[in-house]
């Protein structure tokens, strides 16, 4: 289980009860690619899946965690990550991957930089975390609508 494990965490896939909360959208959690199917008929939730879908911009997101293991431990599930000593969110999932070493997800706030330095608490103190972007950070799906022209083009004011 914990190989599973690791390769679950290296695929980027959330799982029930740990990345997904009753408060998740599919959005923060990269389900949009696999999971949800935009064209289908009504659902439960539509209306939201299809605002954040159009308009971007979910309050959370995904992403995966090369930890620092020289000091061989790693975060616990829950624990709190920072950047520049404030709390933008929680590990999901840690493992410990044959190739990649230390590896966790966590569910970040949106405003979180792409570039930032961030810390996970560990058993004996902080372990740098650094993040590699699953959602990004607008947050819009893939296939999303252009721009659209003006709405009525025919009717513009005249200069007088």
């Amino acid at each position: 289980m914990l190989a599973w494990e690791a390769l679950r965490i290296a695929a980027w896939r959330p799982r029930l009860a740990r990345e997904v909360d009753d408060r998740s959208l599919p959005h923060e959690l990269d389900w949009l690619r696999t999971a949800v199917h935009l064209t289908k008929g009504c659902y439960k939730g539509q209306e939201g899946v299809a605002r954040t879908f159009n308009l971007g911009r979910p309050p959370r997101r995904l992403v995966f965690l090369h930890l620092d293991g020289s000091d061989h431990l790693v975060p616990e599930t829950g624990a709190a990550v920072e950047h520049g000593g404030r709390v933008v969110g929680r590990v999901t999932s840690v493992a410990r991957h044959h190739e990649l070493g230390p590896v966790a997800l966590a569910v970040l706030k949106r405003s979180v930089p792409a570039d930032a330095e961030l810390t996970a608490a560990g058993p004996a103190g902080p372990v740098a975390a650094a993040q590699e972007i699953i959602v990004g950070l607008d947050g819009h799906g893939e296939g999303r609508p252009g721009p659209r022209g003006p709405v009525t083009p025919g009717l513009r004011r005249r200069a007088t």
